[in-house]
């Protein structure tokens, strides 16, 4: 029986096989003891971003396949899928709707027109760049109508992606349809991506406004707890919005251990590391990639900006086969948010190396989500990066079915399923987190469950691993190199 906190994958609904009947395929027949979840990257009619720009949620993009092929997956692995609370596509019925009618439109009040925002629809400079938007771009657009009529938008983040007014009443209704729809699917989770974009208050960073924020997750999570997924609210900023979230009894995601693992591993010292460990919410995603790049924001105050920047540096020190452009507003990103740069690559490529952090990742507290072209040790995608211009393809590959069959054979990919499985299986990991004494360049994690015991002896230097476990069948301790 699988724990309590086993392992997800995370994959677009294209990119592991072109589309989910592949990846319900590849799933079952290399990852079903590796992995008892999937989180789906948005498989929903979508007109930018990867899926991130919905154009409606009642729909599979018949590109990927229909509502039968995620119940199909349903039957085997449990799901979590994404709601974009901040935004919805520019070519969805809604907002085609308004920019034909204007204000004369039924969903008028959905949108963000200056002309809402304040009384001369107008606003400074001053207050504009107060507006958190990670994006180099400002956060509105001009709309103009076949009459010849001109109107601003607000937009945080792509000209596709326009941002709904989450106090108006005609909005709650859509939301209220759209997640009772996608609640009575039954997955396991439903992620709210974005949220943190929609308490905008002109004079503000427009970003995780309280006590806004809280009444919209209470809403959203009215919605959904009625048919039994959880809602996970995602934000990938500081380390204390992760803080705050678990202090309200949300589940939360550790975006700050990528840059922790790298510091640990580059620089040979556990101190941050086991510093994060003790503090951290227990309920949980731990990730070391995503479809976002590395992220850096979120160690502030967990490392120094000293420390922050060696480890920049340090990965373009290390030849990580990328380039700080790639990170640039040139490849719609800024430094300052995120590395764009595979896992796998960011480590040298060294097996060992990556296969400590997995290590690490799976010992920490939470629920494990690995990403697929972490799971397949892929590196970097300079051919698609350079053709897209877009800094996160880097780590977007998209395999097919031969080169997944190809790429599973590798010993690093071989040696992180079998740490999989083990993790996904073996029950101490239903227990606390034991830190156990070592020396600054080592790290030694427990953990312990009824008779079951596992420890993991990370070397930080030479980045061997080894795991050491009670096996209940023999009755004595056994071990294995990870």
């Amino acid at each position: 029986m699988a724990l309590k906190n086993s392992i997800q994958l995370i994959s677009y609904p294209d990119s592991l096989g072109k589309n989910l009947q592949e990846l319900h395929y590849v799933m079952n027949r290399y990852l079903s003891k590796a992995i008892n979840g999937v989180h789906i990257l948005p498989f929903y009619p979508s007109s930018a971003d990867r899926g991130f720009a919905p154009i409606t949620y009642y729909e599979v993009d018949p590109a990927f396949g229909t509502w039968k092929d995620i119940e199909m997956i349903q039957e085997d692995f449990e799901i979590m899928i994404d709601f974009m609370v901040n935004h919805i596509s520019r070519q969805s019925s809604y907002f085609s709707d308004y920019l034909d009618k204007g204000s004369e439109s039924e969903y008028a009040d959905m949108f963000l027109s200056f002309n809402k925002l304040s009384a001369d629809g107008k606003i400074s400079e001053e207050d504009l760049n107060k507006v958190y938007t990670r994006k180099p771009r400002v956060p509105y657009q001009y709309i103009e109508r076949r009459d010849g009529s001109k109107e601003i938008i607000w937009c945080t983040f792509d000209y596709e992606q326009i941002n709904f007014d989450v106090t108006s009443s005609k909005t709650k209704e859509l939301f209220r349809d759209f997640l009772i729809f996608l609640s009575r699917k039954k997955p396991k989770y439903i992620r709210m991506d974005a949220f943190a974009y929609t308490t905008v208050k002109i004079g503000t960073n427009c970003f995780f406004l309280e006590p806004d924020v809280w009444d919209l997750l209470e809403m959203l999570d009215g919605f959904v707890s009625p048919f039994g997924p959880e809602m996970v609210p995602e934000v990938h900023e500081n380390h204390s919005y992760q803080l705050k979230l678990s202090e309200k009894g949300f589940r939360v995601y550790d975006f700050a251990l990528p840059m922790l693992v790298l510091q640990s591993l580059y620089h040979h010292t556990n101190k941050r590391l086991i510093d994060w460990l003790k503090i951290c919410p227990k309920k949980q995603f731990t990730t070391l990639d995503t479809h976002d790049g590395i992220g850096v924001v979120d160690v502030a105050g967990l490392m120094t900006q000293e420390e922050i920047d060696r480890v920049i540096n340090g990965l373009y020190e290390k030849k990580a086969n990328t380039k700080k452009i790639y990170s640039s507003a040139n490849y719609q990103n800024m430094d300052i948010y995120q590395i764009n740069c595979t896992y796998y690559c960011a480590l040298e490529c060294n097996d060992d190396s990556y296969l400590a952090a997995r290590t690490i990742q799976f010992y920490t507290p939470g629920i494990p989500q690995v990403y697929y072209v972490g799971l397949l040790a892929g590196e970097n995608d300079i051919k698609l990066v350079e053709e897209t211009l877009n800094g996160r393809d880097i780590n977007r590959h998209y395999y097919n079915l031969d080169e997944i069959h190809e790429e599973i054979q590798k010993p690093v990919v071989q040696r992180l399923i079998r740490l999989m499985e083990f993790r996904n299986n073996y029950p101490a990991f239903d227990g606390e987190l034991i830190i156990e004494d070592s020396r600054e360049d080592e790290l030694i994690l427990s953990y312990a469950y009824e008779e079951y015991k596992t420890t993991a002896f990370i070397d930080l230097k030479s980045y061997k691993t080894k795991i050491k476990y009670f096996d209940n069948n023999s009755g004595s301790f056994k071990e294995f190199v990870a």
